[in-house]
């Protein structure tokens, strides 16, 4: 990991765009900030790299833990998550993973419905690596089974970034709807 690491070559690169309203303040964004990465299947593992560039003194990033865990609520925080469901089934999983090492994967049975832990992951070690200026966040994980035996998987990437003063401002593929939604299979905008 670092600066130069540069994606395999069949590995998808991905851009990430704030969600701006009518009544989000100018200043909740910081100039300067962007989020790209990478992601990658590779049979039953897929591989994510997050790439936060910022000034990152002027946000808020949970201290690394001394025993990561699996936590919910990490959205409510600086977090960077990713959405994968089968193309046609009605059940997506949900990773959030905080830079302090605390993660989770869900399991929902339709949009936001049935919100479960997913029971085939219990650990999911990640490398996380600051700078004064960049954040990344590397994750190689195992796929639920369901996900595994699948051909092909519709994947949505997201984060939530806690600003200075406890704003948030919330970043993905695309914003299809009038509000900032993860959850909306129109913004799973990655085939791999």
């Amino acid at each position: 990991m670092g600066t130069g690491h540069q994606p395999p070559p069949e590995a998808q690169r991905f851009t990430l765009v704030p969600f701006q309203s009518d009544t989000a303040t100018p200043d909740l964004f910081v100039a300067g900030l962007s989020l790209t990465g990478w992601i990658q299947r590779l049979g039953p593992e897929l591989r994510i790299h997050y790439c936060l560039q910022a000034p990152l003194a002027e946000l808020l990033l949970p201290p690394p833990a001394q025993q990561p865990q699996r936590c919910d609520d990490l959205w409510m925080h600086t977090c960077l998550e990713a959405f994968l469901a089968v193309e046609g089934d009605d059940p997506y999983w949900e990773i959030n993973l905080s830079p302090s090492g605390d993660w989770n994967v869900y399991r929902l049975e339709g949009y936001r419905l049935g919100l479960t832990p997913e029971a085939s992951v219990t650990a999911l070690p990640f490398l996380c690596q600051q700078r004064p200026q960049q954040l990344e966040l590397a994750l190689p994980c195992p796929l639920p089974p369901p996900l595994a035996a699948a051909a092909a998987l519709q994947v949505g990437i997201s984060a939530v970034i806690e600003h200075r003063g406890g704003a948030l401002s919330t970043w993905a593929l695309a914003h299809p709807g009038p509000e900032a939604d993860f959850h909306r299979r129109d913004g799973f905008l990655l085939r791999i």
